[in-house]
């Protein structure tokens, strides 16, 4: 599983400096990269395997003032979708999990704002907002046997959020 992400800078394109973007993308894409180059041999040798690699409803849908984080979200949904073609010969599936708006260390500073995290439930027809174990079903689903004929797909964990 690449699970690894920060949220990157906040503004307008025209007020974001290229070394915010860089560092977004490197680590948001980047390590993807490094990682997933690592496991390939493995799965192979293995016969087959799952990579799951952690996207966003931002890589769905877009991300207003949140470009940068927003672009490599969407790398990573290219990325899980060229992979999937090409690993799908040696048994190796490639999926992504696009996570909503979930309780995590990224959201605190909204999230404990209750008239600020109140709006941002409001967004979900569910109600609620993701929690870990809401994100890690999905994974354990994707990395399990029952979805043997699963690969290039997104899976959103959003509570209904893209489905507006």
């Amino acid at each position: 599983i690449n699970n690894v992400g920060i949220s990157g800078p906040t503004g307008t394109i025209e007020k974001l400096n290229s070394e915010d973007w860089e560092n977004t993308l490197k680590t948001n894409v980047i390590s993807h990269f490094y990682f997933t180059k690592l496991a390939i041999p493995m799965l192979k040798k293995n016969k087959g395997g799952s990579i799951i690699n952690m996207s966003s409803t931002a890589g769905i849908a877009g991300f207003p003032l949140r470009s940068p984080y927003a672009a490599s979200k969407w790398a990573i949904i290219g990325v899980t979708k060229t992979l999937a073609m090409e690993l799908g010969r040696f048994n190796i599936r490639v999926n992504a999990i696009c996570p909503g708006y979930a309780y995590t260390n990224l959201t605190t500073a909204l999230t404990e704002d209750k008239a600020m995290e109140k709006k941002l439930i409001d967004l979900h027809p569910l109600g609620r907002l993701a929690t870990g174990e809401d994100v890690a079903h999905a994974a354990l689903f994707l990395a399990s046997d029952e979805s043997s004929f699963i690969t290039g797909a997104l899976l959103p964990v959003d509570g209904g959020y893209t489905a507006k």
